[in-house]
């Protein structure tokens, strides 16, 4: 096959379109032939060797976290699902034209989502769903999602709203237009320190950009109210022993998956697209991706 291979780490460059041996199904996983895969912040800092800590490559090696694609067939102990069908998931080594994945992380594309379009969803949309689930809110309070444009920030201002929470989408000011579709209650510009000064206290944060902002509005948060964040807690936290810091890092879960996926299909969630692109071009992709934006970006098998 096909894939984006890594032989070192490095800048986009050091990722080269190359042959690579043909995964195979074991026992509990499944083959699947991969239509397109998106580009995540996880991919280019794995890249970069910046989470080889935690989560590093062996090399020659594949990256990429989401995939959407078609069984190709699959190991022994697999059920549920058939030769054919169109399936999606967080997985490992999905910059290529095969990948196996592991059956109980494995979903099945709802019924009118396109498949290409359905491998932006993965990851983004099950750290949103998570990260709004960490802050515990429900009816009667009030959550402020820190980066609501993001895929990430959009998916945690829907869970938090399908929990019946009050929503506050954190924008910077040159994002307060587009933020105003995204379903949330009230916007605030994150970089206008007056506005900041004037947030009512809030029951909790679900925050997706960490640094200077994270540490401003830990101090809006409530006593016993949560800090939830998918970068770490701000640098301050320990000024505020009365509110729970949590760090999130997304979960496989294939039921939040269809779950998110039904609600992108149905118009509720929207995920933007910047580009679609063909493998070949993942180097391209990612150094597009790390200028950031709103959008995500499509590996076309």
């Amino acid at each position: 096959m096909k894939a984006i291979v890594v032989h070192q780490y490095g800048g986009p460059e050091v990722l080269k379109f190359e042959d690579y041996p043909d995964p195979v199904p074991g026992a509990g996983e499944v083959l699947v032939r991969v239509a397109a895969a998106s580009v995540n912040p996880i991919d280019y800092q794995r890249r970069a060797g910046l989470t080889k800590d935690f989560y590093p490559m062996q090399f020659p090696g594949l990256i990429g976290v989401d995939m959407a694609g078609t069984v190709v067939e699959f190991g022994p102990g697999v059920e549920g699902f058939s030769v054919g069908d169109q399936v999606f998931a967080m997985a490992d080594n999905t910059y290529a034209e095969l990948c196996v994945v592991k059956a109980d992380v494995l979903a099945k594309v709802p019924k009118g989502l396109d498949l290409i379009r359905a491998a932006a969803v993965p990851l983004v949309t099950v750290t949103g769903n998570q990260l709004s689930s960490a802050t515990g809110v429900g009816a009667g309070q009030t959550v402020m999602v820190v980066g609501a444009v993001g895929s990430v920030g959009r998916s945690a201002v829907f869970t938090a709203k399908e929990r019946g929470a009050a929503v506050i989408a954190g924008v910077l000011q040159r994002q307060m237009d587009e933020a105003k579709t995204i379903g949330a209650d009230q916007v605030v510009a994150t970089d206008d320190a007056a506005a900041i000064a004037n947030l009512p206290p809030l029951d909790a944060v679900a925050d997706t950009v960490g640094g200077r902002t994270a540490e401003k509005l830990i101090a809006k948060v409530k006593p016993g109210g949560v800090f939830a964040s998918v970068v770490g807690a701000p640098q301050n936290a320990a000024k505020y022993p009365s509110v729970k810091a949590v760090f999130v890092f997304s979960k496989f879960d294939s039921k939040t998956l269809e779950f998110m996926a039904e609600a992108v299909r149905d118009g509720k969630l929207a995920i933007p697209i910047s580009q679609t692109l063909p493998l070949s071009r993942a180097a391209e992709a990612q150094a597009a991706a790390e200028k950031g934006g709103i959008g995500k970006i499509l590996l076309v098998a």
